[in-house]
């Protein structure tokens, strides 16, 4: 089974919109509206998807915390640690705080965090 699509709350979501498309590229935006919420659904040619909604109840101020059960972060497959690596360079191109491109036992991982402090890693496993 592959994941389909990821949705995350957001206090913006054209702040956001904006954030992830100058990050990962131009994505087929598509705007829905309920009650009580707005969303912007993102879908980049390669097949990912990611929907950014804030709802009317959440707290203006609210910021993501990993340390609260629920989401840690979004990891994005890299096919080497020189695709990691090329990660981290247009990230800093972009002005996009990022922490340090880490090699760990299974692989290599470079994160930045989106408006809202949600944790982004572009990750390649070792093989």
């Amino acid at each position: 089974m592959t994941v389909h699509h990821i949705t995350l709350t957001v206090l913006d979501v054209e702040r956001s919109s904006e954030w992830y498309q100058r990050v990962l590229g131009p994505a087929e935006a598509i705007t829905r509206a309920g009650d009580g919420w707005h969303r912007i659904r993102m879908a980049w040619p390669d097949g990912l998807v990611i929907g950014v909604t804030a709802h009317e109840a959440t707290a203006a101020g609210d910021a993501f915390d990993a340390r609260r059960v629920g989401l840690d972060h979004i990891g994005l497959a890299c096919a080497s640690e020189e695709e990691v690596r090329a990660w981290a360079d247009r990230l800093d191109a972009l002005g996009v705080d990022r922490g340090p491109v880490e090699t760990v036992p299974y692989g290599w991982a470079v994160t930045a965090r989106d408006p809202d402090g949600i944790a982004i890693e572009f990750f390649c496993a070792k093989a």
